[in-house]
């Protein structure tokens, strides 16, 4: 007589049930950290950021699992994922990885997660610690990693005090603000706005358009003129006039 063995198969879980982050101030820079970053590569179709999502980079060994505050990956496409799996990626693992730290997650920040970075092949590690908890007196720090293991990258500090670490991964400086974690382009010298940053800019101008054109209209000015002044169509200074 054949028996037949049936094979159970392997789960790779989405979620453990667990909160997004520990506190407030993880949760926070944790989106921030990855809606910045997604809204700068926004063009880049082989480029991928996301954070706080599963990464099995064992295949057959569920277990064998990262969850990065935030992470980029090169050369994979720019897709949503319920996980990342790396024998389904082309081997291809993150490139950059931020943890948001404290004083309750340092050992796994320090110890844990550094050692299965490096064993990836993590190119830069950053933390940021957004209360001070243990990060002194800096509250950010990046490494990178060379022959097997994480160096510590210089920081400058800028003359008006300003804490600034350059990523080579990222083509960005990571500076702490105040306390508060930005992006900056070392290029032009800008802070990076996130989506949502954008988004509520592009609100605020509609705003003062709508209240512009009835003021101007009120002043005794033509809609031509109106839309001349306001750089805008004329049927668009119209149809607000109208609304």
């Amino acid at each position: 007589m054949t028996v037949t063995l049936l094979k159970t198969p392997i789960v790779y879980p989405y979620t453990d049930g667990k909160p997004m982050a520990e506190s407030d101030f993880t949760r926070d820079y944790l989106l921030y950290g990855v809606d910045v970053l997604q809204y700068h590569f926004r063009n880049k179709k082989n480029i991928y950021v996301s954070g706080n999502l599963f990464i099995y980079y064992v295949e057959n060994v569920p277990d064998a699992v990262v969850a990065p505050d935030v992470f980029l990956v090169k050369g994979v496409s720019n897709k949503k994922r319920l996980s990342y799996k790396v024998w389904e990626e082309g081997g291809l693992t993150p490139d950059w990885v931020l943890e948001v730290t404290s004083a309750s997650t340092r050992n796994t920040d320090e110890e844990e997660k550094p050692w299965k970075y490096a064993q990836m092949g993590v190119a830069e590690y950053f933390q940021y610690d957004p209360t001070g908890d243990y990060l002194r007196p800096h509250q950010l720090k990046g490494a990178s990693l060379v022959s097997g293991r994480y160096s510590p990258k210089k920081p400058e500090v800028l003359a008006d005090g300003v804490l600034s670490i350059h990523s080579e991964v990222l083509g960005l400086d990571l500076r702490v603000i105040s306390g508060e974690l930005r992006f900056y382009d070392p290029v032009t010298g800008k802070m990076l706005p996130s989506y949502s940053e954008t988004r509520s800019l592009a609100e605020q101008a509609e705003r003062q358009l709508q209240d512009a054109i009835p003021r101007l209209l009120e002043m005794g000015l033509t809609t031509a003129q109106v839309a001349s002044a306001l750089g805008l169509p004329i049927d668009a200074v119209r149809d607000r006039s109208l609304s």
